[in-house]
């Protein structure tokens, strides 16, 4: 096992986590961010505001691209078992 195959393996990694996280994360930035708009709109003070629509949205996100993130991990940590062999020698 050579350091191309470690840096490919960390890159490949680091990129499945950034590509399956980044929808969940957008969501809950967009939902904090209109919230927080709509608090400075209405000079409404409440801190714990944005908790209850953040989970909402992430929960609704988890439900509709939840099968398409766990593809992206099953396929990721499959290729890298199926290459085991060529890693060992």
């Amino acid at each position: 096992m050579s350091i191309g195959d470690v840096q490919r393996i960390i890159s490949d990694g680091l990129f499945c986590i950034l590509k399956t996280a980044l929808p969940v994360l957008l969501v809950s930035l967009a939902v904090g961010l209109a919230v927080s708009i709509f608090q400075t709109v209405t000079s409404i003070q409440e801190q714990t505001l944005t908790f209850v629509p953040k989970v909402l949205a992430i929960f609704l996100t988890l439900t509709l691209i939840g099968n398409w993130m766990l593809n992206n991990l099953v396929t990721y940590v499959s290729d890298l078992w199926s290459g085991f062999a060529v890693y060992i020698r």
